[in-house]
């Protein structure tokens, strides 16, 4: 039996390596204890006079990012996104304009180059996105800026698989009239329909 401990703020069952509650949120420090260990008669510890200042601060709750600074983060990671996919684009266009003046036989690169645009902001996109939240920053570069990062349920890094997923769920999201998106303001979580699809939690904090 997987072994199980308790948060010590909402008193919520999570599973053992869990960085955070899964019911608040909160960052989790209590011992690992067996379902046997849990049953064990209850001894207390004598009773000490101690004074107020002698307790440590209890570790604040980690928040979720919202919907308007993940919107501000998008759009940080869209225009990081197409300085890379333009320049590309152009090269192409470039050289099919030195084809066209020349009969060269690439002139026909010309008519590709925005193609070529469209398909690296597709594909860079999926790959910068799923690579960055996957790695151990947890976050793309809109995201870190703001402070914030993509985890599962329990406060773990995803895996690159999991952060497709959730890349090319945005698109059901934005299918819906953007109903998933606006999700984000409305779930207790802050989860979008592509995060509760993908099983993950944007984090900030």
């Amino acid at each position: 039996m997987s072994e199980t401990f308790f948060c010590n703020k909402c008193g919520a069952q999570n599973t053992a390596g869990a960085q955070f509650c899964s019911r608040c949120g909160a960052p989790t420090n209590a011992a690992v204890v067996s379902p046997d260990a849990a049953q064990a008669p209850f001894n207390p510890a004598p009773a000490y006079a101690v004074s107020a200042s002698s307790y440590a601060p209890a570790a604040q709750a980690v928040g979720y990012g919202g919907f308007w600074i993940r919107v501000l983060a998008a759009l940080i990671d869209a225009v990081i996104v197409r300085v890379v996919a333009v320049p590309v684009g152009l090269i192409f266009g470039g050289l099919g304009m030195a084809g066209m003046m020349t009969g060269l036989p690439h002139a026909g690169l010309g008519i590709l180059g925005g193609g070529v645009t469209v398909i690296v902001v597709l594909f860079g996109g999926w790959l910068y996105e799923a690579l960055m939240e996957s790695s151990s920053y947890q976050a793309t570069i809109g995201k870190m800026v703001l402070g914030m990062k993509v985890t599962d349920l329990y406060g773990n890094r995803i895996s690159f698989g999991r952060a497709t997923g959730r890349h090319f769920a945005k698109i059901l999201s934005g299918m819906i009239l953007c109903i998933g998106f606006i999700m984000v303001g409305l779930t207790e979580r802050k989860q979008g329909l592509h995060d509760l699809l993908a099983g993950t939690l944007v984090r900030r904090g």
